[in-house]
């Protein structure tokens, strides 16, 4: 059956700011959504409130609404669009359902005439209250753990009396696991208790005996009207039931499971899905399975939406789960669409993977001083990155090597622990960095039996480890001149960085580089084609591997690559690499325009990227991607096999500043803005000689680079002093400090984490207002594309500013001077493309607090406020496309729009909430008002002293 033709125009309801639990994994889905919808000819309407996301961008959607996400807008947005004759909830996770079942309690849907496609309402209801879904699963045969609910505190305690001790408990009705915990004891447990009902909207939790040490499994499905279902991916945890999925080591395809137990497993989802009810659509299912030749199966949940998960299975499997579950929703069948990746055969087919990928999460504990750093039922990472490789160890590598925490891999860095102790304590409480710690403690001698019995990960992953160690220690054993080829491109086969092979012969990374050269053992691109390459693949998807030489029958050696370079004039876009706290989606957004913008140039685009959950690697995106880690030796690798005109670093945040300087030293060229200038305006030292030689004024300042000369700066400078450390993003390591106490501890503590970095110190304006102006520049002439100012004092991090544009407070003199610094600063560093700058304001003296040459984190919010395509803009000024005096600005905008920060404290519950110079927020929604007689601003205004936090 081909699409309903009754479904013309379709409401699709977004996942709001992005929270832990709820990432961009949903603006990936989203988009494609929108994409695969608008490919059919629907009008679609779009209601969301994230003003970071490419998901809101006007070329995305007929129409987008950014509002706030509750049934007051559906409404608004229904009376608007009375054509809309369907909703899809299912791109914007927990948030889009919560909604649509609210709408539909208040009778919306009937009222307005709006079917529900993608899901029922009766699959939602099944699948979130868990009584009924336990229900469900006892009459169709499915086994689930010893399991009860309870409403009440006295129910709740009869229950774990029944079970026993160690229990699990989930609050009903929530998203990435709040609420949810493992339980030892009583006292935990009331805690616990107490919690799970108060946090979950119906007062509900489900309390099961605890299946700790199980293994855990993930399958994801799709399903059509004529109930074919295929199944996409089936995902394994390396870490065991316990930890949330969120917070796991995943690997695809499954690793340790026996044939039987897969097709059983199989067998089990396809019959769930069918039963919770008759929908069309994606669908997530997880299990655990007994660590026994019994392999045991039971379900732990089902979800009837696109999940976290599937954004990850897409890009490990090339087929776009959520464009095809889209056109599933509107009435299509699997075996009417086409296979997206070979563009000849259909939908209606199992990926096979030639190739294994491992999902690493990322975490920023960093952020919440006083955190709990353990992994459970709570989910707390803030992003994630994903290794592909011909091997789960090569995979592994690459994963590690993504992550951005200083380090180089597994092992051979000289950063692992060598503490027993303190190896066996992160092992036993799992810890955020225990993928690097299991190799610490094969490293240290601990038997892998031990391992086992603390971690409950299975043997097989442990073996992998151990070879990774016996090849480290062989290794040891050679110089870099008597290293042989086969011990060297076996290192490179298990994914080992050059810089760790170098660590482990005693020589440096270029040695090995070169090593390398001379025997002929270089990367090769391997297209991800969905099919093990059974069939002819059209997508330009790769990653990097190494292989060893074959010799043809006329007797030339070659090495198979996938990868052709055409004669094309090319750019490479560096991507962003995972989210994180100071870095997440809205250089995604500035990373997929800039792409956009270069192929509008006429460019043959490639992007480089590691972050399974964006829009930015989404295969159709760029005209080549390369999945890999923003990590110097594979950009290298991938910059000689291209050989592009130029690398554009400014709109990958600080992950591809930071590589400018390597590029620079190797003769690469920087696209826009030069290295020069970038590090210039990062360099205290020489950015405050060029406001001087401009007359620009900004707060006294010094800098240190160690304890006893920031004690005497401040006999110069006074207090309160801000301190921070150089090249780093989201405020990381800023405080203000009172005195000299307080700053000797601050110091002392910042050069143990960063070491030989210099230190910042700058007198703290107290009182001062902040604001910040973003602008484009050509080189000649500069464009301010808006200014900002925020509601909080100076002193909080602008990331965490309730922020105005246009400003609602500044005077003509203060705004005028304000124009008249970012015009000279941006000459000034020889700006080309995108700048940032943040001022300070104190008795109408505009002082400088930073500038930043590259794409910032309010580029998207100003595009989408004034509707304007800036990073678009700024990318043809880079390559040299386009002068200024090229377009023509018509900035659009009633009022003002609100830049609220969202936090994830609720994932924290210990952590001091304050604000203060470090960035902590996760996410931001925008808010438009019509003036500043505006309620919601009046209530802004009002607390905003209340945060301030040294």
């Amino acid at each position: 059956m081909p699409k309903n033709e009754k479904i013309k125009s379709i409401l699709i309801i977004g996942s709001g700011p992005i929270i832990i639990g709820q990432a961009c994994e949903f603006d990936y889905s989203g988009s494609q959504a929108l994409r695969s919808l608008r490919e059919d000819g629907i009008e679609t309407i779009l209601i969301n409130s994230n003003p970071a996301t490419i998901m809101t961008d006007p070329s995305m959607a007929d129409h987008v609404y950014l509002l706030p996400l509750n049934t007051k807008s559906i409404v608004k947005i229904l009376k608007e669009h009375p054509q809309i004759d369907a909703v899809l909830p299912t791109m914007g996770g927990q948030t889009a359902l919560n909604l649509c079942i609210e709408a539909d309690e208040k009778g919306i849907w009937t009222d307005f005439d709006v079917d529900i496609i993608g899901v029922n309402i009766d699959a939602i209801n099944i699948t979130e209250d868990r009584e009924q879904f336990r229900n469900l699963m006892t009459e169709i045969g499915v086994g689930m753990a010893p399991q009860e609910t309870a409403t009440s505190f006295l129910r709740g305690k009869e229950i774990a009396q029944e079970f026993g001790f160690p229990l699990c408990i989930r609050a009903s009705f929530t998203l990435g696991g709040a609420g949810a915990s493992i339980v030892y004891d009583e006292k935990e447990f009331d805690e616990a208790l107490s919690r799970g009902l108060e946090i979950s909207p119906i007062h509900e939790v489900m309390i099961d005996k605890a299946m700790m040490g199980w293994k855990e499994y993930e399958l994801e499905l799709l399903r059509d009207s004529n109930d074919n279902v295929v199944i996409i991916c089936t995902i394994e945890n390396m870490d065991p039931m316990g930890i949330h999925t969120g917070d796991s080591i995943t690997v695809a395809p499954a690793m340790t499971l026996s044939d039987r137990t897969f097709q059983k497993m199989r067998d089990m989802a396809i019959h769930m899905m069918r039963s919770i009810g008759d929908f069309a659509g994606g669908c997530n299912v997880q299990f655990a399975v007994s660590p026994d030749d019994e392999e045991e199966i039971i379900a732990i949940e089902i979800n009837p939406r696109v999940s976290r998960s599937s954004a990850l299975a897409s890009k490990a499997t090339g087929y776009p789960i959520a464009k095809i579950a889209a056109k599933l929703a509107m009435g299509y069948h699997l075996d009417e669409l086409e296979n997206q990746i070979t563009k000849t055969t259909s939908a209606l087919f199992e990926p096979t993977l030639d190739y294994v990928i491992v999902k690493i999460p990322r975490w920023n504990f960093d952020k919440f001083e006083g955190s709990d750093r353990t992994l459970g039922l709570q989910m707390k990472a803030v992003g994630e990155v994903m290794g592909i490789g011909r091997s789960f160890q090569e995979a592994l590598h690459k994963a590690t090597q993504s992550l951005e925490i200083k380090r180089n891999g597994l092992g051979a860095d000289g950063k692992g622990y060598t503490n027993y102790d303190q190896i066996i304590d992160k092992l036993t409480h799992a810890s955020w960095d225990r993928v690097f710690v299991i190799y610490d403690a094969i490293q240290l001698g601990i038997p892998l039996k031990r391992i086992h019995e603390i971690t409950k990960i299975d043997m097989w992953f442990l073996k992998q480890y151990e070879e990774l160690y016996q090849l480290e220690k062989e290794i040891s054993n050679f110089t870099i001149d008597s290293l042989s080829r086969d011990l060297l491109l076996e290192a490179k086969q298990k994914g080992y960085g050059d810089r760790q092979i170098a660590h482990m012969l005693g020589c440096l990374e270029s040695e090995v580089y070169n090593k390398r050269e001379e025997l002929n053992i270089r990367r090769v691109y391997k297209l991800v084609d969905t099919c093990a390459a059974e069939f002819q693949a059209q997508t330009p998807y790769y990653y990097s591997t190494f292989e060893n030489t074959m010799t043809s029958p006329e007797g030339e050696t070659y090495v198979e690559n996938d990868s052709p370079v055409t004669d094309k004039k090319k750019i490479i876009v560096l991507g962003s690499g995972p989210n994180r706290i100071g870095q997440g989606i809205e250089f995604d957004y500035c990373c997929v325009h800039g792409v956009l913008a270069a192929s509008e140039a006429g460019y043959e685009t490639i992007m480089i990227n590691c972050n399974p959950e964006t829009v930015s690697t989404d295969f159709d995106v760029a005209d080549k991607l390369y999945f890999e880690p923003v990590f110097w030796e594979h950009i290298y690798d991938i910059i000689r096999h291209e050989k592009p005109e130029g690398v554009i670093v400014q709109l990958g945040g600080q992950t591809a500043l930071k590589l400018a300087e390597k590029l620079d030293r190797y003769g690469i060229k920087i696209m826009g803005t030069s290295y020069k200038s970038l590090d210039l305006a990062e360099d205290r030292g020489s950015f405050s000689t060029l406001l001087k030689d401009n007359n620009i004024p900004y707060p006294k300042f010094g800098v240190a680079e160690t304890a006893d000369e920031a004690l005497d700066l401040a006999d110069e400078l006074d207090f309160p002093l801000l301190v921070r450390p150089s090249y780093v993003l989201g405020g990381q390591g800023m405080k203000i400090v009172i005195n000299k106490q307080d700053l000797e501890a601050h110091v002392v503590d910042l050069l143990r984490k960063i070491p030989n970095n210099k230190l910042l110190l700058d007198h703290y304006l107290d009182g001062a207002i902040e604001a910040e102006a973003d602008a484009i520049c050509d080189g000649e002439n500069v464009y301010i594309i808006g200014i900002m100012e925020h509601i909080e004092p100076c002193g909080i991090h602008s990331g965490d500013s309730n922020a105005t544009l246009p400003p609602f407070n500044l005077g003509e003199f203060v705004m005028q001077q304000i124009k008249d610094h970012t015009k000279k600063i941006a000459l000034a560093l020889n700006t080309v493309g995108l700048i940032n700058i943040q001022f300070a304001i104190k008795d109408d003296k505009v002082y400088i607090i930073e500038a930043n040459p590259r794409a910032s984190r309010t580029v998207p919010f100003i595009a989408k406020a004034y509707g304007e395509p800036y990073v678009n803009y700024a990318t043809k000024l880079m390559l040299g496309d386009k002068k200024l005096s090229d377009f023509k600005f018509n900035p659009q905008l009633e009022g003002y729009a609100i830049k609220q920060p969202v936090f994830s404290f609720n994932k924290f519950p210990n952590v001091n909430k304050q604000l203060g110079p470090e960035m902590k927020s996760t996410g931001e929604s925008i808010l438009f008002i019509e003036s500043l007689k505006d309620d919601e601003f009046y209530e802004l205004y009002s607390r905003r002293k209340m945060y301030l936090t040294k």
